[in-house]
């Protein structure tokens, strides 16, 4: 079986802990070796000290003994009563535990400090390989299985060493490595159970959001979040929600009263077509009286047929147009025609066309462009003053084209009147709904231009003069 790459993800949650996880799990370690590499070179600096400081007392005694005389120096220093005597040399080895070895330079074993350190460097000590591997440099070494920080110091006459014990030291750096990594798994562990806890709150009030969204139904779609009770990082997300509402329920009213109007738009040609019937059928009728009948009947089916044909044009546009309906388009062309058409109507009421301005190609569908400017130049005419003018204006540029039709009204018409116009089914003409239509000419016109990747908008200029702009894309 199948499954898609999202399913096999592991819940938000989990994977921000996991992350989590490891990004903290990699901080602990590199804190953990550099606590521990400090710590441990602060006592390797320490004990580094300590060496120093006893090797130059230790070349400074030697030196003093030389020079008040050469042939004992070496009997004095190496005669562990007389040096433990020197307070100047052993104060650090009495504070720190320094050990000395001195030997001669064929390595035979002169003293050691203590005296019982002797025992302590067994039978595979070699004072003149240490001294040949480490001349002049500080080391660490093993005797008798104690780890020591020493260094050897040659003259002429022998070679000394310098041992500093460190093992308290390695112990108590063994013991801090253990508790600082406990310590950081506690704190790890801590860490994740604060950021998975969260994790958990911070995403609490999206349960809010699918509880809402659970209920959603067309009786609640009034229903909104309370933007303020979300955290700031999920109000985005919130306001999405409330506005995405608020556009199903504009779009669910919308098209409540569109089935309510199709319901009475084609109730009321069904019913006069019933009625005529059910009359002409009540007696017998002479021809003339038939033949009249079904005049009516034929203008009442052409209205119902109009409207059917209406209500499919405006699904088709809804879906777009594909590549292959984009086609140029010579809008001048297009409106010339169209005003030659509508000239004989135009002058029963004495209304005359001006067309101006710069027109270029269209893009798009030829049939759907006419039906728009059609319905256009229709509702101009049908809505202008007698002995007025019909302006067509436009503008074509690169990417758009823009085309203008003014029209001047008999009577005064505000702007949020003229808004609704593209509201289907509206009439503005209530008082003459037959000669007015079913109300779907813009709405075909906003559909037509959507489909086209274009707007068509109204603007009310001194309440006298009905302007209707329509951009559409264009190839110039």
């Amino acid at each position: 079986m199948t499954y898609k790459a999202d399913n096999r993800r592991l819940p938000l949650l989990w994977r921000t802990i996991f992350l989590l996880t490891i990004f903290v799990v990699l901080s602990q370690i590199v804190i953990y070796i550099w606590v521990g590499h400090s710590v441990k070179g602060h006592f390797e600096e320490m004990d580094a000290e300590i060496i120093t400081h006893a090797a130059f007392n230790w070349r400074q005694r030697l030196s003093d003994l030389e020079a008040q005389n050469p042939d004992t120096a070496l009997t004095e220093l190496s005669d562990p009563y007389k040096v433990n005597k020197d307070k100047h040399l052993h104060s650090s080895a009495l504070d720190y535990d320094l050990k000395t070895v001195i030997t001669d330079k064929q390595g035979q074993l002169l003293s050691t400090t203590p005296s019982s350190f002797a025992h302590e460097l067994g039978d595979d000590f070699n004072l003149i390989t240490l001294w040949k591997n480490n001349a002049q440099q500080q080391f660490i070494t093993h005797i008798n299985d104690r780890h020591y920080r020493a260094i050897v110091i040659e003259n002429e006459q022998a070679l000394s060493l310098i041992a500093l014990p460190i093992d308290v030291h390695h112990q108590y750096l063994v013991q801090f490595n253990r508790q600082l990594s406990l310590i950081l798994f506690v704190i790890t562990l801590l860490l994740v159970s604060i950021a998975a806890l969260s994790v958990y709150w911070g995403f609490a009030p999206l349960a809010t959001i699918v509880q809402k969204m659970k209920g959603i139904n067309p009786e609640r779609l009034d229903e909104r979040l309370t933007v303020s009770d979300m955290p700031l990082e999920l109000r985005p997300l919130a306001q999405s929600y409330n506005l995405m509402l608020a556009k199903l329920e504009s779009n669910f009213d919308s098209l409540s009263r569109f089935s309510d109007n199709i319901a009475h738009e084609l109730r009321t040609p069904l019913a006069t077509l019933t009625t005529q019937t059910q009359v002409m059928l009540s007696k017998p009728r002479s021809l003339e009286e038939y033949t009249e009948q079904l005049h009516h009947q034929h203008d009442t089916l052409a209205q119902l047929s109009s409207l059917i044909n209406n209500m499919l044009l405006l699904a088709k546009t809804q879906k777009g147009l594909s590549d292959s309906q984009r086609q140029p388009v010579d809008s001048e062309v297009l409106l010339t025609k169209l005003i030659d058409y509508f000239e004989l109507i135009a002058e029963e009421r004495d209304i005359s066309f001006e067309k101006s301005g710069a027109f270029g190609l269209l893009l798009g569908d030829n049939s759907l462009l006419q039906r728009l400017f059609a319905n256009l130049l229709s509702n101009a005419i049908y809505y202008a003053a007698s002995n007025s003018v019909i302006e067509i204006q436009s503008v074509t540029t690169s990417k758009m084209a823009t085309i203008t039709i003014t029209n001047q009204l008999p009577e005064p018409l505000a702007q949020k009147e003229a808004d609704k116009l593209f509201e289907r089914f509206y009439r503005y003409d209530k008082a003459d709904q037959h000669q007015a239509g079913a109300g779907l000419g813009l709405s075909i016109v906003q559909a037509i231009a959507k489909a086209h990747s274009g707007t068509v908008s109204i603007r009310i200029k001194d309440e006298y003069y009905f302007e209707v702009t329509v951009e559409l894309p264009s190839l110039r």
